[in-house]
Parts: structure tokens; C-alpha cells; sequence
């Protein structure tokens, strides 16, 4: 039989599909966590489950935590055992979400009172994380921007630093989900943790969005984990599971996290795309549980 270049990538392709395909049968059956990995999971992506049902059905299948929640939720997750591995963000009169953040200096006082109120309130909680966000560029030059998000996440390191927490910038993607937001690569968020100054103030990698927009997630991971404070997931392309639908290697990529003895959460946040929500977040805790 004649193979072609064609034919021959054409198996090999098959033959990694079906290898995740065994990787993602022997995940769903696993029991247990191998503790490597402490696992979280996202509230929004579940919108038609309750807070509550997430916490039971969660704990069932080794979460440690339900994130991105807001003081009043973070009650209901300590009953079920559960922590917040990072909060949300507080919004003050339109001011603090992800297109208008830090990189606007007339943002600084009503973001730094905001931040002044939730922070105490995280660490009374007994949380340590709390997420915030660079704002759109609208016609901003990258280098100003980071100038001046580092002007006004400076005035709140004292307080991080008296209360125990750490304030987390999240790098999104610009293509395709959050377009002209500022913090989007993972140089220019190394840049600012820099200029920063302190270790209270760390980056959310979130793999989907990195792997938009620059690849490299393993390597980038090995060489400025010391810069992040959290993980984010997400099946590339269209942020659904994290199975043979799309172009990551989840395991080899935990395993990557692990190795480097990474002591923070895992969250999954894609949407799932199947009826059974809480089955294809069973699965993708069980593939990432390496």
C-alpha cells in the first residue's frame, strides 16, 4: 500500500484523537484527586445552576473551590468546605470591569476606594486573591498604560501586603473575546508585576486566552511562573470542553504546572457546550487531575 505525506499526517492525526479519547474514558472513571492539582471552577460559566448546587455537585467531584464570586456567596461555599480561589472584582460608579481598569490615572480614586473596601472584606473571608483588570487602550500607548496602571496598583500594596492579599491582573485575549483590551500578553503583565514591585500584586495566565494570542503556554509558564498567581482554562478555539474538540494538550500542560510546584488553583472556565454542563466539568477536572 502507497502512503502520502497526506495519508501519513491523516493517521497520525487519528491516532492522537483516539489516544485523548482513551485519556478523556479513563478521566471520567477516576476517583480521588492525586493532590497535585487543587482545582477550582468558574460560577459564570454555569448559569442555570445555583451557587449551592455547584458546591455540592462540585465537592462530589474534588473542587476545592467556585470563583469569581462576590461577598455574598462566599458563605454559602465555606458551608460546603469550599474556599474562593479568587474573588470578583468590585465596580464602582462604572469604573473597575475589564474595558475600564487601571490604566487610566483618572480611574485611580474610585478604583483605589473600591479596592479599599473589598480587599479587608477578602481577607476577613479568609480569601486570598482578589482579581482586577489593565482597561481598554482606546488609542493608549501599551508603555503609558503600564506606567500608569503601576501608579495606582502601588497606592494599594501597602494594604494587600497588611491583609494578606494578593491583587491578581488578568491577561485576556484581544482577537476574539475582550478586543483592545490592554493586558494581553503575557510580556507586557510580567512588565507591570515588575514595575509593581511587590508580591502582592501577581497575573492571571489564563491558558485559552494566552494560546489566542501568543501560544508558547508551557514555556511561558516555565519561565515566569513566579508571575502568576492563578490558571484559567478553556478548549481553543470557542472556549468549550477541554477535550478532543480542540488543540491543547491539558494534561501535559498541568503536568507542566505541577512540575513546577505550583501551590495556587486550577480553574476551569469554558462553557460548556454539551446538555450536561456538570458532566463535561467532571470530565475536565478529571483530565487536569494529573
Amino acid at each position: 500500500m502507497r502512503f502520502t505525506r497526506r495519508s501519513a499526517l491523516t493517521a497520525a492525526a487519528s491516532v492522537a484523537a483516539a489516544s485523548l479519547s482513551v485519556r478523556l474514558g479513563a478521566a471520567d472513571g477516576a476517583a480521588g484527586s492525586k493532590g497535585r492539582i487543587r482545582h477550582s471552577v468558574c460560577k459564570w460559566c454555569y448559569p442555570k445552576v445555583s451557587v449551592e448546587e455547584l458546591a455540592v455537585a462540585g465537592k462530589a467531584m474534588g473542587l476545592q473551590s467556585i470563583e469569581l464570586l462576590g461577598p455574598g456567596d462566599w458563605d454559602t461555599v465555606r458551608r460546603h468546605g469550599l474556599t474562593c480561589a479568587i474573588t470578583s472584582n468590585p465596580v464602582k460608579n462604572g469604573l473597575g470591569g475589564i474595558t475600564k481598569g487601571f490604566n487610566r490615572l483618572e480611574h485611580h480614586d474610585t478604583l483605589v476606594s473600591a479596592y479599599e473596601e473589598w480587599i479587608p472584606l477578602a481577607a476577613k473571608a479568609g480569601l486570598r486573591n482578589v482579581i482586577c483588570f489593565s482597561g481598554n487602550r482606546a488609542g493608549m500607548d501599551d508603555a503609558l498604560g503600564l506606567q500608569n496602571c503601576a501608579v495606582g496598583l502601588k497606592r494599594l500594596m501597602g494594604l494587600c501586603e497588611r491583609h494578606d492579599v494578593t491583587l491578581v491582573m488578568e491577561l485576556l485575549n484581544s482577537r476574539v473575546d475582550h478586543a483592545d483590551y490592554m493586558c494581553d500578553k503575557s510580556a507586557w503583565g510580567v512588565a507591570l508585576c515588575r514595575e509593581v514591585g511587590s508580591g502582592s500584586f501577581k497575573l492571571l495566565y489564563d491558558i485559552y486566552h494566552m494560546q489566542i494570542m501568543e501560544g508558547d503556554v508551557i514555556a511561558t509558564i516555565r519561565r515566569h511562573h513566579g508571575f502568576f498567581a492563578h490558571y484559567h482554562t478553556g478548549g481553543v478555539p470557542g472556549r468549550h470542553e477541554i477535550d478532543e474538540t480542540q488543540e491543547l494538550n491539558y494534561p501535559a500542560i498541568l503536568r507542566a504546572i505541577a512540575d513546577i510546584r505550583y501551590q495556587g488553583f486550577v480553574a476551569q472556565e469554558f462553557i460548556p457546550a454539551r446538555p450536561d454542563a456538570l458532566g463535561s466539568l467532571r470530565q475536565a477536572v478529571r483530565l487536569c487531575d494529573v
